[in-house]
């Protein structure tokens, strides 16, 4: 049982509460910045075609992409999905999430005060990184991730020489 789940549904207020307190974000900037950053991935040329190939019902996309927004920026618990499993297939690299992270800073500058953007970006860098490695790993990019392979054993270096003994 996590912590959060162990003081029940109102801890999880009073922690929504709290970071709503300190960032200033509720659900209303959270639809705004979503909308905004996903019409603008739409128009991205490298990006929006990735989405328009899996993507119909923005609407319904949109919705979920703000529930799952809230539960990532307040914890507020609203989102129930997988979204690893979601993107594990998507023809992408690290150049397309370094795109998406630059235009979602900038989204999120714009429609933000900078405490809330800072909030959302460090949390939407986390994410890219959680997802490109996931990624990476499933398309056999990556045979393991770094902490779970073998250390080497390597040669100590002193002032850049190997040193012996």
């Amino acid at each position: 049982m996590s912590d959060l789940e162990a003081g029940g549904p109102e801890r999880r207020a009073r922690i929504t509460a709290d970071i709503m307190a300190k960032t200033g974000i509720d659900e209303p900037m959270i639809e705004r910045l979503v909308r905004l950053f996903y019409q603008r991935i739409q128009a991205e040329p490298v990006l929006g075609p990735i989405f328009a190939a899996r993507i119909s019902d923005w609407e319904h996309h949109i919705a979920k992409l703000c529930t799952f927004w809230s539960s990532v920026a307040l914890m507020s618990g609203r989102y129930h999905g997988q979204p690893m499993r979601m993107h594990v297939d998507l023809p992408v690299d690290g150049s397309h999430f370094d795109r998406w992270l630059a235009l979602f800073a900038s989204t999120a500058a714009e429609v933000c005060p900078p405490v809330a953007a800072e909030h959302f970006v460090e949390r939407a860098r986390r994410i890219a990184d959680s997802l490109e490695l996931g990624i990476a790993t499933a398309q056999g990019r990556i045979a393991a991730p770094r902490h779970s392979r073998p250390q080497e054993k390597s040669t100590p270096l002193l002032n850049g020489v190997a040193c012996s003994g």
